[in-house]
């Protein structure tokens, strides 16, 4: 036989489930819960409330419903298991994992950058930016480079980045005073929740 070459008769292992359903569920006992036990309690011909059950009696109601027995809380102690049909079980959850991530807000961090000898030019075109920046909805990290022996100007910096705050503080408030990272002096600074939804509604009235 050539190496590397699979037999004939040669047949991939079935790949196991996301979740531990049917007999790979080998506790002894499970909690069963679910928004179908009236259902499970008429298969079981007695009432199924959510408790903590036989896992081989609660495979039987599965079976008689003709339905998956399928873990949802492994960690739990016993874990936590619904009767239900597999592949609906997973459509389920791909379609909350997909509303959760929609809602889900990407928070977008704009850099600015200043020197410690920043003129007043070049700090209004900056501060203008992060007006914008900050009124879109994205965060804004402002920091002071310092380079060579302008370390010494730490001060400066201090003082030009508070000015920058005082100047925002109608869009945007900083997550923590400035701070030294290596040579540069950072501030990180959110949008106000106020301002984006005025934005917002600046945008919606345009449209």
């Amino acid at each position: 036989m050539a190496r590397g070459r699979k037999p004939k008769n040669f047949q991939r292992a079935a790949p196991q489930p996301r979740f531990r359903i049917n007999q790979f569920i080998r506790v002894p006992r499970i909690r069963l819960v679910g928004d179908n036990l009236d259902e499970v309690s008429k298969a079981a011909g007695r009432e199924v409330t959510p408790e903590v059950y036989p896992t081989q009696q609660v495979r039987d109601w599965a079976d008689k419903l003709e339905l998956d027995l399928v873990e949802i809380s492994p960690k739990a102690d016993p874990p936590v298991c619904r009767i239900i049909d597999y592949k609906k079980f997973l459509y389920q959850k791909k379609k909350k994992d997909k509303e959760i991530k929609s809602k889900a807000v990407k928070t977008v961090i704009k850099e600015i950058r200043f020197g410690p000898n920043t003129d007043d030019h070049d700090f209004e075109f900056k501060l203008r930016h992060a007006q914008r920046f900050l009124t879109e909805g994205s965060k804004v990290k402002a920091y002071v480079h310092f380079r060579g022996r302008t370390i010494v100007f730490k001060e400066r910096g201090e003082l030009l980045l508070l000015k920058f705050l005082k100047e925002l503080d109608e869009v945007g408030s900083a997550e923590a005073l400035p701070k030294m990272e290596g040579r540069r002096m950072i501030v990180v600074i959110a949008p106000l929740k106020t301002a984006s939804k005025k934005k917002k509604k600046e945008k919606d009235s345009d449209s």
